[in-house]
């Protein structure tokens, strides 16, 4: 008996101590994996950013100030298209159930990157490089004001930028090549579209030197830059102006007025070009991260249009408004007592004054605050004409605040009726605080702290449209209204965008579509509609972004009860950063599970 004990309690022994190793094997294994895929991600973005040198810009990152990528030169596309290759079979090594739950998120996340990219690149995107809302000249224009990423700081900040614009010359005559070639195929820009291009490119195609715009860094030296500095720095940005800048477009004014323009679609579509409609179902995927087909948003459009115009029909009620809603919406448009600005900068004050009004109920929506400064700026005036509201981000380190810009074309014209619901789109909680807590998060990887999902960036910032009552805002219906008019402006846009890009909708029937449902003036709803045509799928990223986080909200308020804390659920949203709205969906439903199991 003695000695059947005794070999009991030695197999016992030697069963726990090869479970010990087995459990100590698998625990170095996990940790060896998770550390590889650190590695890797970490040589993704660093690579990537080799590509995308304008992100490095605005991330704050100084190396690539000097250059431009040719991002539509056949070159580029092939490396790019091998980069992305690349690392989608790099990523097949790793056995996912080794990872840690953030690394399994990193790894879908760069796993949908490259797909969806290599997705892109199988479309002839380069054919058509420029538009009047979303391309390089107009960033590059912003840049050039020498008061937004493009640091001018330093000389060599200075020669940086003197680089950056060989390249960028470069980048022009490939467009204009480009474009040609589209020309021929029937990849090309709605005539529409290009007659809006021009002006922004005369602009900058004449002028007295010294008042050019790209000349404007120089009235900004320091003071501490030498008088040698100074002069040489001078006669070299003269010459890029006069040699390189007024050049090149002028040869780009031309082209388009007397070559590209003839031959523009008369189409408003994408569906209209070679394998449109392919193409759009790819940016339906792109930007919204869903595989929703263009029929099923168009008919979901519709009938948040009818839902949200039910709650129009109350404010009207409410004010005492006699008429119809279209009425209303014209009453809207040109009530004098909310057209009452003189200044430029009432218009800011007034923002500054949202923020002030708002700042008591914040705590108790949110317990996680970025550090990065935040400002509101008026759009340049280059570009105000045809921009809209936007924010930019903040650099990496906090030393860029972000910024939140706002044309003001005509002050005397600009109507203060949705001011609340944009700040908190553009500015707080919305952009400002996704964007800002995103790259101030030390737990994420550096490529997802810059990385930018519209459905789920832009589905935030309407969703945290609808928190105006809970922040204490929207007392006045006439700002109520407004949310409202926000919320239905981003409906709209899933029937139009699908409308014109995959039901033969025109330009004037979108617009017509659009006055009739909503308070804006024609010429705002005539850029938005041209924006739509511009940058096909984009638009529907917002409703179904904001329907999908408010949903997933309700949801689980439902099934927690009194244990539902909103504080704790806008962090669950926040703290992963921008990614798919699938990974958000599980992330929420496993905080649900894990809270429930403790009920």
């Amino acid at each position: 008996m003695k000695y059947h004990k005794l070999l009991g309690v030695v197999c016992l022994l030697l069963v726990m101590g090869c479970q010990q190793k087995k459990s100590e094997f698998t625990e170095n294994t996990v940790e060896k994996d998770n550390q590889e895929l650190a590695s890797l991600l970490k040589e993704y973005y660093e690579e990537r950013l080799q590509f995308y040198p304008l992100d490095a810009t605005f991330s704050g990152d100084a190396r690539y100030n000097d250059t431009l990528a040719n991002n539509i030169s056949e070159l580029y596309r092939e490396k790019l298209r091998s980069f992305y290759s690349k690392y989608k079979t790099e990523l097949s090594s790793f056995n996912k159930t080794q990872l840690s739950e953030n690394d399994v998120t990193s790894y879908d996340v760069l796993l949908w990157e490259c797909n969806i990219n290599l997705g892109e690149l199988s479309y002839p995107t380069h054919l058509t490089p420029v538009d009047q809302f979303w391309t390089p000249q107009l960033i590059i224009g912003q840049f050039a004001s020498g008061a937004s990423a493009q640091p001018f700081e330093t000389v060599k900040d200075y020669e940086d930028w003197l680089s950056r614009v060989d390249d960028f010359v470069v980048w022009c005559d490939t467009a204009i090549m480009n474009m040609k070639k589209g020309m021929g195929t029937g990849w090309v820009l709605p005539q529409s579209l290009i007659k809006k291009v021009i002006p922004q490119m005369k602009a900058w195609d004449h002028g007295v030197i010294e008042e050019h715009h790209f000349f404007s860094p120089i009235h900004l030296m320091p003071e501490s830059f030498s008088k040698e500095d100074k002069g040489k720095l001078r006669t070299a940005y003269s010459s890029m102006v006069g040699n390189k800048i007024i050049p090149i477009f002028e040869k780009f004014t031309s082209f388009l007025e007397n070559e590209y323009l003839p031959a523009g679609r008369e189409t408003s579509g994408i569906s209209a070009v070679p394998d449109g409609e392919e193409f759009y179902q790819h940016r339906i995927k792109l930007y919204t991260t869903t595989d929703m087909t263009a029929d099923e948003i168009f008919e979901l459009g519709k009938s948040e249009v009818v839902r949200i115009r039910e709650e129009m029909e109350k404010v009207k009620e409410q004010v005492g408004f006699e008429g119809d809603l279209k009425a209303f919406f014209d009453h809207v448009r040109t009530k004098p007592e909310l057209m009452s600005f003189t200044d430029p900068q009432e218009v800011i004050d007034n923002f500054e004054a949202i923020h002030e009004k708002m700042k008591p109920e914040l705590s108790k929506q949110f317990d996680l605050v970025p550090k990065a400064a935040f400002e509101v700026r008026r759009t340049e005036a280059f570009r105000e004409a045809s921009a809209s509201a936007e924010y930019n981000p903040g650099s990496l380190d906090g030393t860029r605040p972000g910024v939140f810009y706002v044309p003001i074309p005509d002050v005397k014209a600009y109507n203060v009726f949705s001011d609340e619901s944009l700040f908190l789109h553009e500015a707080i909680p919305g952009h400002h605080y996704q964007i800002s807590l995103q790259q101030e998060n030390e737990n994420l990887p550096d490529f997802r702290k810059t990385l930018w999902y519209s459905a789920y960036g832009e589905g935030w910032a309407l969703y945290s449209e609808s928190l105006g009552k809970e922040l204490g805002l929207y007392d006045d219906p006439y700002q109520y209204f407004g949310a409202l008019s926000a919320e239905m402006h981003r409906a709209i846009r899933l029937v139009v965008d699908a409308g014109m890009h995959s039901k033969g909708w025109t330009r004037e029937e979108a617009i017509q579509y659009s006055l009739e449902n909503e308070a804006e003036s024609e010429a705002s709803i005539t850029s938005e509609i041209e924006r739509y045509m511009a940058g096909p799928g984009q638009a529907l990223s917002y409703k179904i972004g904001q329907l999908k986080i408010r949903s997933l909200r309700t949801e689980a308020k439902e099934k927690l009860g009194e244990q539902f804390d909103i504080k704790i659920y806008h962090n669950i949203v926040l703290e992963p950063g921008c990614i798919p709205l699938a990974l958000l969906e599980d992330k929420v439903n496993d905080w649900v599970g894990s809270v429930g199991e403790n009920l």
